[in-house]
């Protein structure tokens, strides 16, 4: 029987993404001068205010102020009337060292042994269903997002737009688990104060109001939604129909919204980062972490053997957990599954089981932190794109940095995005006799 499964995502503007992209921009900032940078950053987001606490090792010097104000601007938050804007807010610093008793556990004499910064799971997910292998529902919902900054920012349209928003994408699957239809859709965006009521009489402020969430509603539908369709795979398209139930705006206006409407928090968005609700999650946020940390890089490394194993062909879906105690180096457990949809077979024909599969990978990809964080390159300053819109699913690229090493500053390009590289899927092939 058809099923629906849903996904949301939430914007750059958003109280808790904000606080994340502060975290991932001071990460970036201590690892421009010291790639050995040991960093555990929070950010609490509030009213006119900003907090930043966490635990940092490093031979960096970093303007905190400065860089998190740099980050407010680039959201958007950039006017006294959001209550919350780059010039003007307050930002206390309570960021000190380290422990060191985590850090004997982490850094070691020989590089390789680097152990773990902490014991726990780490999930990575892929299914076939999208180009980028990426859950349906969660990759339309951040893509909706990312249209709705670009026309905000573009400033030509919807230009009434402040930075907060939020998404959410229901699809319709057949009960062989292909997506058949996007059934709902709802967008909730805020908004300047656009429409004005006539007189202060509640029927007045309703009037003004149902006008706004009309006026945003039609443009949603005719500016958003076409800008959106045009950057989809026509396998995608299609699942688009008329009959889509559009929730736009549904609690009325939207105006008070950002640190002012809510506080953000670090790491409150761990399934909007990662898979949208499928697979798995095993707790532990991203942001504001370096890569000793593997609540991070493991997971980043089980989501490249998870998208190149389907890539490859191996199966429809497949699921890769990795666990680890704390400073030591080598995993204390793989775990594999492909929820049925193994295309495999041993030796003498039979389908290859699940734990055969996890075998064979754990041969093939080597899973101490030293390794991933090389293969990687998780010591670069990369990560302040990650902290919106997703950390999987995303497009490699390439971006220069300047960088300062003993005093001397030089502009270097870092590749963006690594762990979402195909680029084992021929060994993965060859291994699995594909």
């Amino acid at each position: 029987m058809p099923y629906l499964f849903t996904s949301e995502s939430v914007s750059e503007g958003h109280p808790d993404k904000v606080a994340d992209q502060i975290s991932d921009a001071l990460l970036d900032e201590f690892l421009k001068q010291d790639p050995q940078s040991k960093v555990a950053c929070e950010t609490l987001v509030t009213t006119g205010l900003v907090v930043l606490s966490g635990e940092v090792k490093s031979e960096s010097y970093v303007d905190v102020q400065k860089v998190t104000r740099e980050v407010i601007k680039r959201i958007g938050y950039t006017k006294s009337e959001y209550k919350f804007d780059a010039e003007a807010c307050g930002i206390i610093s309570a960021i000190h060292e380290q422990s060191s008793d985590i850090n004997q556990g982490v850094e070691r004499k020989n590089p390789e042994e680097q152990g773990a910064g902490d014991q726990g799971m780490m999930f990575g997910y892929a299914t076939n269903e999208t180009d980028n292998y990426m859950p349906l529902a969660l990759s339309i919902s951040h893509l909706l997002l990312q249209e709705l900054a670009t026309i905000r920012k573009e400033g030509q349209e919807m230009t009434y737009l402040r930075p907060d928003a939020k998404s959410q994408v229901t699809i319709r699957y057949s009960d062989t688990h292909v997506p058949e239809k996007v059934e709902t859709i709802v967008i909730s965006t805020q908004h300047d104060e656009f429409v004005l009521p006539e007189t202060d009489s509640p029927e007045a402020r309703q009037q003004a109001e149902d006008k706004m969430v009309k006026q945003i509603t039609d443009d949603i539908t005719n500016v958003l939604i076409p800008r959106v369709l045009s950057k989809l795979p026509e396998r995608t398209r299609r699942l688009f129909s008329n009959d889509i139930i559009y929730h736009i705006n549904p609690t009325g206006k939207f105006v008070i919204g950002g640190p002012h409407g809510d506080t953000g928090l670090t790491g409150r968005k761990i399934i909007i980062d990662t898979y949208g609700g499928k697979g798995a999650h095993g707790g532990g946020a991203f942001s504001g972490k370096d890569s000793s940390k593997v609540d991070r890089s493991a997971a980043y490394a089980a989501r490249h053997i998870a998208k190149n194993m389907v890539a490859a062909g191996v199966a429809d879906q497949v699921l890769v957990q990795v666990a680890y105690a704390i400073g030591v180096a080598e995993p204390v457990g793989m775990y594999v599954t492909t929820y049925g949809s193994t295309k495999v077979k041993d030796a003498s024909g039979n389908i290859m089981s699940d734990g055969e599969i996890a075998e064979k990978v754990h041969q093939l990809f080597d899973m101490r932190p030293y390794a991933i964080v090389k293969r990687f390159g998780l010591q670069n300053p990369i990560f302040s794109e990650t902290a919106a819109y997703g950390h999987m699913g995303r497009t490699p690229g390439v971006k220069q940095v300047e960088i300062v090493r003993n005093g001397q500053k030089e502009l270097k390009e870092f590749e963006t995005f690594t762990w979402e590289k195909l680029d084992h899927v021929d060994k993965i092939k060859e291994v699995f006799g594909l």
